[in-house]
């Protein structure tokens, strides 16, 4: 509804896209959830708004693609919620968030699930970790992952992106289209890239 998101340059990636709807991100609150909805056909709200501020902000995908996967997925999609929820995460419906809020799945996790439970419940390859690496398991040592049988890469993935990598580059995104800056179309940048490489 706010016509400066015409020009936002959402990202298209199919293999990005797959990895978030079957939870294989490497952020395992994000993972946990989708892994959650995939099987039961619901997920708890603040989940459900963690990993939408994921797709829409770290990889920069149209939200438009999370509303229709939630559509198809969950057992209480409703057209309005469903579609109303996915504007307000994107920041360009009418009664939106700012899109300068973006969750950290870190901190979410840390903070909603402290003890990881939801983690393991629903990212078992993850069950051994202790709960100051399981929302982290990246920055984990190497002997700790050993010990949680925990191979990064093999059974769980590495993170898709750089969380505050991805923060920057859609921040710069949405300062580009808020200055009324559009030239080339849509960019079609992986969230990897430096500020550098938006700004070409």
């Amino acid at each position: 509804m706010r016509s400066e998101f015409a020009r936002f340059p959402w990202l298209r990636d199919g293999a990005l896209l797959r990895a978030w709807q079957r939870g294989r991100t490497g952020y395992p609150i994000v993972d946990a959830g989708m892994r959650e909805l995939w099987a039961t056909g619901w997920m708890h709200n603040r989940v459900r708004m963690i990993v939408a501020s994921f797709l829409v902000k770290d990889l920069r995908i149209d939200w438009r693609e999370g509303s229709g996967w939630f559509w198809d997925t969950l057992v209480d999609a409703d057209l309005a919620n469903n579609t109303l929820g996915w504007q307000w995460t994107a920041g360009c419906g009418a009664d939106a968030a700012p899109f300068f809020r973006v969750f950290n799945p870190v901190s979410q996790g840390e903070k909603f699930d402290p003890h990881g439970a939801y983690v393991r419940r629903w990212v078992p390859e993850l069950a051994g970790l202790a709960a100051g690496w399981i929302h982290r398991p990246w920055e984990a040592p190497a002997e700790v992952l050993a010990s949680a049988g925990v191979m990064l890469g093999e059974n769980y993935p590495r993170p898709v992106v750089s969380h505050a990598v991805a923060r920057e580059v859609a921040l710069e995104a949405y300062a580009r289209i808020k200055r009324g800056v559009s030239g080339r179309p849509a960019l079609n940048l992986p969230a990897r890239c430096s500020l550098d490489e938006l700004l070409k």
